[in-house]
């Protein structure tokens, strides 16, 4: 399966992304620490927080088809760079789970965050700490 998204320069330093299939549109631009005004998500934002949009929509997944209870849940990313080369060394994420399941029940949802595309993608070339927490 495949999608297709269209890219171009919208502004001096601000690319828009266009996803084909929703008409969806996403803008990134430089960060500060590498000559942006930081006023968008960066390219390498964009990387690290799909990372954590992924575990949460694979968990939610995982919840409705297994009919565990799940009111929400909230993930926090921090994106660590390393600078030569320029590129991003580390992610650590942490979710926040809003459930009243059984211990059995949030192992299983925690098992299947672990196996999201983008971590299973990502994993041999950048390094992932990730938290799991139940609220």
């Amino acid at each position: 399966m495949s999608n297709l998204f269209k890219g171009q320069l919208a502004a001096p330093q601000t690319t828009e992304i266009t996803h084909i299939n929703s008409g969806a549109t996403i803008k990134t631009t430089a960060p500060k620490d590498n000559g942006g005004d930081g006023s968008l998500f960066s390219p390498t934002d964009l990387f690290c927080a799909s990372l954590g949009a992924c575990g949460t929509t694979i968990m939610s997944m995982f919840a409705t088809d297994h009919a565990i209870p799940l009111s929400n849940i909230k993930f926090e990313v921090e994106k660590i760079m390393q600078s030569a080369p320029r590129k991003v060394a580390k992610i650590i994420v942490k979710y926040f789970i809003h459930s009243n399941c059984s211990d059995d029940q949030f192992k299983r949802l925690i098992a299947a965050g672990k196996a999201c595309p983008v971590k299973l993608t990502i994993q041999e070339c950048v390094e992932i700490e990730e938290s799991y927490i139940r609220v």
